[in-house]
């Protein structure tokens, strides 16, 4: 048995599972997701939903971990909903926003301006002597990781100085350089 797939998800108050024809949502406060799963049985049942898998083949082994942890994320997000930040390190670097639309200052020539999809909330929060930080906030956990990947790939951070777009908290192997 794997060992995610085979624990129950909890379902919070507020938070309603509907599975039909091959496809769940959940509708909670925040939003509503949809998943469609193929090779896995989902069952909701007093209050937690079991993935189970048919057989021990290898393709519904691998599905059955996958899924379960697909609609954790859901049952997550669309309750209290997942936060990454973005930390610009870097002299010169800034972030600002107007709504939807990031503004980057990265050392290019020209600012990168980036259209944030509607469904992710966007925060730019700028103190003096600190690094800017872009603070994105998103019931949907896939694409709050798109999102966040997008914007880290305009300036990845080097090793060398550390400048770049890194996540908070995030450890940076750093290099050498030449010694003379």
């Amino acid at each position: 048995m794997s060992r995610i797939g085979k624990n129950p998800i909890a379902i919070p108050a507020g938070v309603t599972i509907d599975v039909k024809d091959g496809v769940i949502t959940v509708k909670g406060k925040l939003g509503e997701l949809t998943q469609e799963f193929s090779d896995v049985v989902v069952n909701v049942e007093e209050g937690q939903v079991v993935v189970e898998r048919p057989s021990d083949s290898k393709d519904h082994r691998a599905k059955h971990g996958l899924y379960r942890s697909l609609i954790n994320n859901m049952v997550t997000g669309v309750s209290t909903g997942f936060t990454k930040e973005l930390e610009l390190v870097g002299v010169g670097y800034r972030a600002s926003n107007q709504g939807q639309k990031l503004d980057l200052a990265l050392g290019f020539s020209h600012n990168i301006v980036l259209e944030v999809a509607s469904e992710v909330i966007l925060e730019t929060i700028s103190e003096k002597g600190k690094n800017p930080i872009v603070k994105l906030t998103s019931y949907d956990k896939q694409l709050l990781g798109q999102v966040t990947a997008k914007i880290r790939d305009f300036r990845r951070p080097e090793p060398y100085k550390g400048k770049g777009i890194k996540f908070v908290g995030e450890v940076l192997r750093r290099k050498a350089g030449k010694s003379a």
